[in-house]
């Protein structure tokens, strides 16, 4: 029995994302997370997961859904990031079941300060819900870290408790993740705020698992945001093994992985340390940095190969009145990026053991 027996393709919300990240757990894989910023990027993550025949998380950040809507646009209380995330919901909705897989709508770190961003998209979820009765987006993330353990859950819970109504997932993250990312800065932080603990792991599920399952941890077991030199990331996925045994001694549960978790900071992460994860209980991990590589590398090369090509509109190898239109059409080089996209958002599904799963 594969994904498509218990869910539909296109967009799914509630129960299906449910089902779909308890299949995860049940078979072993998880789901990557591609942080997109236009079309262009969610039509190369959807294309990958549709040939690798895999469901997909398509993510939008803060920064990202601004520049979705536009950067012409001010972001003045969140106003362009809050416009570009919502659109970028319609339009995946729009597509996603034409690529014939499960997709989740996902939006990527919110602090504290961005909270009027999480207000924006919240409500278009109430007012999608109450026309169709499901959210526009599948899930949210609230990344209150810098706050108190108890600030973190207590403002966690308030928006739960609001997103429960209306069959949301929420993602929170209890633990930093250390480098910098979309404007937040955590590389200077302490080496031992980037590692959770088992009480703060239990005392955010007692919270949560009052009000709804729809729920995953962000758990900080030396994630960094971006790409490092080999050995200078120090990943101990191990702990997340040891956070799921507490838990369920704790609170004399059946299953032997209660909590659905989630990877940040995957670009770069060895293949030993996503599996390590993986066993452990992890269903979602963040892709971005290295799939941003991939798109650059795929319009650096096409440009690197037909350079004589690109220096006016008329006039190449071919003689000096020979046009150039087909070459610098975007349409063409802007492809040749999400041909490399496509096929790194592949490795990233291949090294979640997220292949054949539909």
């Amino acid at each position: 029995m594969g994904l498509l027996d218990i869910v539909p393709a296109g967009v799914i919300t509630g129960d299906h994302v449910r089902k779909v990240f308890a299949y995860a757990h049940e078979h072993g894989f998880a789901i990557p997370a591609i942080n997109c910023t236009s079309t262009s990027t969610v039509n190369a993550a959807l294309e990958a997961a549709r040939d690798i025949k895999a469901p997909i998380i398509i993510q939008f950040s803060n920064g990202g859904a601004a520049y979705f809507a536009g950067k012409g646009i001010s972001n003045k209380n969140e106003a362009a990031s809050i416009l570009g995330a919502v659109a970028g919901a319609h339009y995946v909705r729009n597509v996603a079941a034409a690529y014939g897989i499960p997709v989740i709508i996902h939006s990527d770190h919110c602090a504290k300060k961005l909270l009027p961003w999480f207000d924006g998209m919240l409500a278009a979820d109430e007012e999608y819900f109450a026309k169709h009765g499901e959210p526009l987006f599948s899930s949210h993330m609230l990344d209150l870290s810098e706050e108190s353990k108890e600030e973190n859950i207590e403002i966690c819970v308030k928006y739960l408790e609001r997103m429960a109504k209306i069959n949301c997932h929420l993602e929170m993250e209890i633990g930093i993740t250390g480098g910098e990312e979309d404007g937040v800065d955590n590389s200077g932080v302490d080496n031992a705020a980037l590692y959770t603990q088992p009480q703060d792991i239990l005392d955010i599920y007692n919270a949560f698992s009052k009000i709804t399952d729809l729920f995953s941890i962000a758990a900080g077991f030396g994630n960094v945001h971006g790409v490092y030199a080999p050995g200078n990331v120090k990943l101990h996925p191990e702990l997340l093994g040891k956070h799921q045994a507490y838990v369920k001694e704790q609170l004399k549960l059946q299953k032997d992985k209660p909590i659905w978790f989630v990877f940040h900071g995957g670009s770069g992460s060895s293949k030993d340390e996503i599996q390590t994860a993986v066993k452990n209980g992890v269903v979602k991990m963040n892709v971005d940095t290295d799939t941003q590589w991939a798109y650059w590398v795929g319009i650096k090369d096409f440009y690197e190969k037909k350079r004589d090509y690109l220096q006016a509109q008329v006039g190449n190898p071919e003689g000096p009145n020979k046009p150039n239109k087909k070459v610098y059409d975007p349409r063409v080089w802007v492809r040749e990026g999400e041909k490399t996209m496509v096929e790194r958002v592949k490795e990233a599904c291949q090294d979640l053991n997220n292949v054949s799963r539909l």
